[in-house]
């Protein structure tokens, strides 16, 4: 099979003979293993060889210029920001803030962080990234309004792959609300991939939200590394319907006692949609707890996958960690794979994992028509309410009821 990409380190500006070097060697890392495929157990449900093959005719990087794209603001509710163009900060605003408590700077590629080095998407993003930011939030302070990164892209993709890197430190008895946004509606197919580093110490709590506003034809791989520190808390929220294909790769890890973590994810897949949620979650500290659930509604020839696991280490006793994944498949053509996984290595912990997936009740959708609703507002009215649940342990406010009508939207259709 003809090879399907051209990556060329010579493309990046301004790198040190050392950091080019280092680069070129993870290059050659990808190269001889190449985009995952089924053979990987983690992409087992997955092809993304095959899928990238058979969309792009040849993928290159290349040096992104940083013309300012015109910044659309989120009106429903008050937040700060910081804006990305092609993975690049462009601009932020922290005026509802003490800016003294915030640190914000282009990402520091000095600063060499192992990941997964099974994962040959980490040894791409390794050789070829550049942008991202690193963000701080000081000791003791909690943000008085939500942060949202605008995640941009330019017109000008076609056939190109984006890599950058994120960091986010939230120290001691601090607080953030974080809303991912991509509001692109590009039809030309080009790719991104992007790792982000999470530290949040003792005491503080990371919400950390992922949503998109239209539909677009990019192809998402996004890995995320985060470590808890003594009393923390990490919430993510996946609302990503849209994308052509989307894959979030979380792993959790418990480094000290008594933390909290949870993932709800809510998507309305259609129009071959393929879109894949990974977790694998690691109790090393005892008095910890984990909550997952994952819910797909499934039409068209649209897929969802969800791969997750729960390790528990020998000294983890008092774990307590749950897991579920439901799905609702609306047309014969969709698909939905589950693999939920425990390891457990302690004997004083309490451990759940599981999956459904069927088709729509359609008594209840018999009993809505009796009652003079239309069919397909009765479909649109089930959809809704098994998709909501996942929004339920928001606080109510202006951004719980901005994401409920985002849900709505997706499922009314853009």
């Amino acid at each position: 099979m003809k090879q399907f990409y051209d990556f060329k380190i010579e493309k990046i500006k301004n790198l040190s003979s050392k950091d080019k070097n280092l680069r070129k060697k993870n290059l050659e890392v990808f190269n001889k293993n190449g985009f995952p495929n089924k053979k990987d157990e983690d992409w087992k449900f997955t092809d993304l060889n095959k899928i990238l093959s058979q969309n792009f005719k040849n993928i290159v990087n290349k040096d992104f210029s940083l013309k300012n794209k015109k910044l659309e603001l989120i009106k429903e509710f008050e937040h700060n920001y910081i804006s990305l163009l092609n993975g690049k900060l462009i601009s932020s605003n922290f005026s509802y803030e003490e800016k003294n408590k915030i640190s914000l700077e282009n990402y520091n590629y000095n600063n060499k962080i192992i990941f997964d080095k099974k994962n040959s998407l980490n040894f791409l993003n390794d050789a070829l990234a550049t942008g991202g930011f690193s963000l701080e939030i000081s000791k003791n302070y909690k943000l008085n309004k939500p942060l949202v990164i605008y995640n941009h892209f330019s017109n000008s993709l076609k056939e190109t792959i984006v890599n950058y890197k994120n960091l986010i430190i939230l120290n001691e008895n601090s607080k953030l609300n974080l809303i991912n946004y991509v509001n692109e509606s590009i039809q030309e197919n080009f790719m991104v991939n992007t790792i982000e580093n999470i530290k949040i110490k003792k005491n503080s709590s990371l919400s950390n939200i992922f949503i998109n506003n239209s539909k677009c034809n990019g192809y998402f791989y996004k890995y995320i590394q985060s470590n808890l520190e003594k009393n923390s808390n990490f919430e993510n929220y996946l609302f990503s319907s849209g994308l052509k294909f989307n894959k979030i790769d979380i792993v959790v890890n418990f480094n000290e006692e008594h933390s909290k973590s949870s993932i709800f994810s809510a998507l309305n897949l259609n129009n071959n949609e393929h879109q894949e949620i990974k977790t694998r979650i690691n109790h090393n500290s005892p008095h910890c707890q984990s909550f997952q659930k994952i819910k797909d509604v499934l039409s068209d020839e649209s897929k969802g996958v969800y791969q997750g696991k729960i390790f528990v280490k020998n000294n983890a006793q008092k774990t307590d960690a749950y897991q579920l994944s439901r799905a609702l498949i609306l047309d014969g053509n969709a698909e939905f794979d589950a693999k939920p996984e425990l390891e457990i290595y302690a004997d004083d912990v309490k451990c759940s994992h599981g999956s459904t997936s069927g088709s729509i009740d359609l008594n209840s959708i018999h009993y809505l028509k009796t009652r003079g609703i239309p069919e397909k507002e009765a479909y649109k009215m089930l959809i809704n309410g098994f998709l909501i649940e996942t929004l339920e342990k928001l606080a109510e406010g202006k951004l719980k009821n901005f994401l409920i009508k985002k849900l709505e939207r997706q499922i009314n259709g853009y």
